[in-house]
C-alpha cells in the first residue's frame, strides 16, 4: 500500500514536471506565433503545425495530471480508512528508517569527521511493542479526555458589557433628586431643584492562576495541550463568576453585586406566602426604586421546588412535564447556578442597569519554560490571568434575600 502510494506520486510529480516543461515551450511558441501574425499577417504552416503539436501534448498531459492526483487521493483515503494493524503494517519500520538515512550512510563512510552523535528521525515508524511472534499489539486509544463537570457560567451575559484601555474607572453616580417643578405665574421667581452627584472610583483587578506541566505531554499530545487551555479558562471564568456576585471589594477582590444589594423588604405581605411570591415582591421593590428588574438567580434546589408547586388537585402550577419550555417567572428569565452560597436565596435586579463589567485584557493563556528550574526539567508553566473591573452603578436596583420559609398548604 505505502509502495504503491509512493509510485504513484513520483509518476505525478514526472507528469507535473513535463507539463510544466510543455506549458512553458507553448508559451514561447505562442509569444513567436503573435509577433509572425503581427509582422506578416499570417502565421506559416510550421508555427501552426508547432503549436497545434503543443496544445495536444499539453490536453495530455493535464488529463494524466488530473488522473493521478484523483488516484493519489483515493489511495490516501484508503490508508486513512484502513484499521490501526493494516495501516502500521503499510508503514515503514523503524528499522528502515535507520538503514535509509543518508546522514548514516556518510557517518559509516568515514565522510563525516569527529566522534560525535548522530540523530536519527523516527517518527514515522511503528513504535508498539513487538511480542515476539512477529505480531503487534498496538494500544487501544480511546477518544477524548474525560474532564470534571463544570457548573455553566452566566452573570456575564446578564451585565451590561464594557472595554477600558485604563486601570481605573472613574464614573459618576447621580444620588439624589429633589423636584421642585410646579406651575408658576408670569413675573414670578421659579422654584429651583436639586440634584446631586457623587464621584466613583473603580479599580481594574487582576484574575490569574497558573500550572505546572511536562513539556513532552503537551508536545506529544494536542488534545491535552488544549484541555488544559480550557480547564484553565474555565477556572478563571469560574472565579470571575464568584467575584461578580460575592466579591466584597477589599485587597485585590471585586465589589461584587450580593454584598451592595438591597435587602429584601415586601412592600406586603401574602397569605401563605412562598417562593414565586417572593421573587414578584422582590420585583416590586426593584420597580419601586425605579428599576425595574430584568432577571433572577437562584439555586437549582431552589428553582426545582418552584417548578414543582403544585395546586390543591396536584396539578402543577407553572411546569408542564411533557413540554417544559425556558426557565422564566413573571416574564423573567430564570438563572439557576449550582453556588452553595445561592442555596435558600435568591438575587433579582436590574442586571442590564444597575451594572456595568469593563474588561482591560481578555481571559489569555501564556507559556514559558524560563520560569524557575523549567527549562533544566523540560516543564513549563502556564498562566491564565485576566483583568476587568465591575462597577454597581445603583446597588437599590438588586434585591437580596431569603427565601420564605414554606408554610402549611405551600410546597415551596
Amino acid at each position: 500500500m505505502a509502495d504503491n502510494s509512493k509510485d504513484q506520486a513520483q509518476l505525478l510529480n514526472e507528469a507535473t514536471t513535463a507539463l510544466n516543461k510543455v506549458t512553458e515551450e507553448l508559451k514561447g511558441t505562442s509569444e513567436k506565433a503573435l509577433k509572425e501574425a503581427r509582422d506578416a499577417g499570417q502565421l506559416s504552416a510550421e508555427t501552426k503545425e508547432t503549436v497545434d503539436r503543443l496544445l495536444t501534448t499539453q490536453n495530455g498531459l493535464q488529463e494524466s495530471v488530473n488522473t493521478l492526483k484523483a488516484s493519489l487521493g483515493e489511495l490516501e483515503q484508503e490508508y486513512a480508512r484502513m484499521p490501526l494493524g493494516r495501516a502500521q503494517d503499510a508503514a515503514r519500520t523503524a528499522g528502515q528508517l535507520v538503514a535509509e538515512f543518508e546522514g548514516l550512510k556518510a557517518w559509516n563512510s568515514g565522510s563525516v569527521q569527529g566522534n560525535q552523535r548522530i540523530s536519527i528521525p523516527v517518527q514515522n515508524a511503528i513504535t508498539t511493542p513487538d511480542l515476539g511472534d512477529g505480531s503487534i499489539i498496538a494500544p487501544d486509544r480511546q477518544p477524548g479526555i474525560d474532564t470534571q463537570p463544570k457548573q455553566r457560567l452566566f452573570i456575564r451575559d446578564l451585565i451590561a458589557s464594557g472595554r477600558t484601555a485604563s486601570n481605573t474607572i472613574y464614573w459618576v453616580q447621580q444620588t439624589g433628586f429633589t423636584n421642585n417643578a410646579k406651575a408658576v405665574a408670569e413675573n414670578t421667581a421659579k422654584p429651583y431643584s436639586d440634584i446631586a452627584f457623587n464621584e466613583k472610583i473603580t479599580p481594574v483587578r487582576t484574575l490569574a492562576h497558573m500550572f505546572k506541566a511536562s513539556k513532552q505531554i503537551l508536545d506529544d499530545m494536542a488534545q491535552l495541550q488544549s484541555t488544559v487551555d480550557a480547564e484553565m479558562r474555565y477556572g478563571l471564568k469560574y472565579v470571575e463568576e464568584q467575584e461578580i456576585l460575592f466579591g466584597d471589594g477589599t485587597g485585590q477582590h471585586l465589589e461584587g453585586i450580593v454584598p451592595q444589594a438591597s435587602a429584601f423588604s415586601a412592600a406586603f405581605s401574602v397569605d401563605q406566602q412562598n417562593g414565586i411570591d417572593d421573587l414578584r415582591l422582590a420585583m416590586l421593590q426593584a420597580q419601586l426604586a425605579r428599576f425595574p428588574a430584568s432577571g433572577h438567580v437562584l439555586h437549582f434546589i431552589d428553582w426545582a421546588k418552584i417548578e414543582l408547586t403544585k395546586d390543591s388537585m396536584g396539578r402543577y402550577i407553572l411546569a408542564n412535564p411533557a413540554a417544559l419550555t425556558g426557565p422564566t417567572l413573571w416574564g423573567l428569565p430564570v438563572v439557576a447556578t449550582e453556588s452553595a452560597s445561592f442555596q435558600g436565596k435568591f438575587l433579582t435586579g436590574a442586571f442590564n442597569a444597575g451594572a456595568q463589567l469593563f474588561d482591560r485584557e481578555d481571559a489569555n493563556v501564556v507559556i514559558s519554560t524560563e520560569n524557575a528550574d523549567d527549562f533544566e526539567k523540560n516543564m513549563i508553566s502556564i498562566r491564565c490571568e485576566e483583568r476587568l473591573a465591575l462597577a454597581v452603578k445603583r446597588p437599590e436596583a438588586f434585591v437580596y434575600g431569603d427565601f420564605t420559609v414554606p408554610t402549611s398548604g405551600s410546597t415551596t
